[in-house]
């Protein structure tokens, strides 16, 4: 099995420096763990990329951020929804993501600030994000982003708003993301210990976010999701990092999704970690993989 690249072991090696000693934010009590998550997030947030406008507002009586890039084509938006277990991170720590993902798409990113578990457990954050959906401007049309949870939550407001027959994003850009909960699957097997990503982690996360008896709803793990349900989703971009414990929900969210007969794109990124996208000041593959989500965004019918 191939490991980390040589950029990315470069990161990991500065990352393992600069960290020494903090200890594992999901050990930690919740708003603790938060803090720490934060500071060691928002380096990822430093040499911002230029955008055009980047302010605070609100969504839906929610804090939210708004960038909006130079080549804004004035008819799309997305509102991307930000990694970190559910539990940790914020539009502050995603900022850098968000405008790359903007300054890919031609076209404003807002990053909402849903609330976090454990204190908000399933449904919460999901109930936010589709707050904010529904008061999104009806002058352009919006897609919806997400990476990590944040995709789970994305893919899950989507499932909802098929169940509930309203207006779908025009196309979901998923990144990384968490589609089940089960934790044998092989890159549970293969990255059990990292780098980055662990299956402990994630069982934490998973802990705060909700209860094992409930983990069989497909707003929690869209893997279950019935056929027409995935079949009815709009156009999706997937991708999928090569040393993440997480890859094989994404692997085989995209073969269900092929099987229907839909042309997803799916990419996976070899020798690089879970959260990769976020290493965007230091790592190409992540600079790379914003450049893909934009192609393909821009390939999808608005």
């Amino acid at each position: 099995m191939n490991g980390p690249s040589a950029t990315m072991q470069a990161v990991l090696d500065r990352l393992a420096a600069e960290d020494a000693g903090l200890g594992d934010p999901t050990l930690l009590p919740p708003q603790t763990g938060r803090a720490l998550a934060a500071l060691t997030n928002l380096r990822w947030s430093a040499d911002l990329p230029a955008v055009a406008e980047a302010r605070s507002v609100m969504a839906a009586g929610l804090p939210a951020r708004l960038v909006v890039p130079e080549n804004d084509d004035g008819t799309r938006a997305i509102l991307h929804v930000h990694g970190g277990g559910w539990a940790f991170c914020s539009a502050a720590t995603h900022e850098g993501a968000a405008r790359r993902l903007a300054n890919a798409c031609g076209c404003p990113v807002l990053t909402v600030e849903y609330r976090l578990a454990p204190e908000h457990p399933y449904p919460a954050g999901l109930e936010d994000v589709l707050a904010a959906w529904a008061a999104r401007d009806p002058a352009r049309r919006w897609s919806i982003a997400g990476d990590s949870a944040g995709a789970n939550l994305a893919l899950a407001a989507m499932l909802r708003l098929i169940g509930q027959g309203a207006e779908l994003p025009g196309t979901g850009l998923l990144f990384y993301g968490v589609y089940g909960a089960d934790f044998d699957t092989p890159s549970y097997r293969a990255h059990e210990f990292g780098p980055g990503l662990t299956r402990a982690k994630m069982q934490r996360y998973w802990d705060w976010y909700a209860p094992e008896a409930e983990r069989g709803h497909p707003e929690l793990a869209p893997l279950l999701a019935a056929d027409d349900a995935l079949a009815a989703l709009p156009p999706l971009y997937l991708n999928a990092a090569g040393l993440d414990p997480l890859r094989s929900e994404t692997e085989a969210l995209a073969a269900r999704l092929a099987g229907l007969g839909r042309s997803d794109r799916f990419d996976l990124v070899e020798g690089v970690v879970h959260g990769f996208m976020q290493m965007g000041p230091l790592l190409p593959e992540a600079r790379d993989a914003f450049a893909r989500a934009g192609e393909a965004f821009q390939r999808k019918p608005a």
